[in-house]
């Protein structure tokens, strides 16, 4: 049985869409605590700009929903992903399967000599419609200058032991 088929049949939205984005940070400690530190969705709010982010069901584990609402002003963009995979301390898997971004994603930890770690996340968007590629770098954080901001403020959180 496949990834999707164990979540529910996240159907397309599975499968790697044309709104590519990756982002890769080196993190002076321990894979297992990056890894930990990662996994604490509501603390990503402190390291995704202008994103509240909470599970909305399951514990937060495979299978879990999780919700991210980035808003700038009146603004608001809603993402809605599902956990499908936890190999902990080295890969997490999600699918993005709301309304407007659609798509997997995933969160890799390799061990360095020196307890450093480096991350490498990578996602894979659904752009909705044309109107949806014309404005990828405006409404998502994790286009590329965005997304590796957040890796990076995200390693210095785990490096102050801020995180987990």
């Amino acid at each position: 049985m496949s990834e999707t088929e164990q979540v529910g049949g996240l159907g397309d939205a599975a499968r790697p869409g044309t709104g590519e984005v990756t982002a890769t940070v080196i993190v002076n400690a321990p894979a297992p605590r990056v890894f930990a530190a990662f996994l604490n969705w509501e603390k990503q709010s402190e390291w995704i700009p202008f994103t509240k982010v909470r599970v909305v069901e399951g514990d937060g584990g495979e299978g879990s929903l999780i919700e991210a609402i980035t808003a700038v002003g009146p603004a608001a963009l809603r993402d809605e992903f599902r956990v499908v995979r936890i190999d902990a301390p080295y890969e997490l898997r999600v699918v993005h399967c709301g309304n407007v971004l659609r798509g997997p994603g995933s969160m890799r930890c390799t061990a360095m000599g020196g307890d450093r770690t480096q991350v490498v996340m990578h996602e894979w968007f659904h752009l909705p419609g044309p109107v949806g590629k014309l404005a990828w770098p405006v409404l998502w954080p994790g286009s590329k200058l965005g997304f590796k901001g957040a890796l990076k403020k995200f390693g210095r959180l785990v490096e102050e032991g801020k995180l987990p």
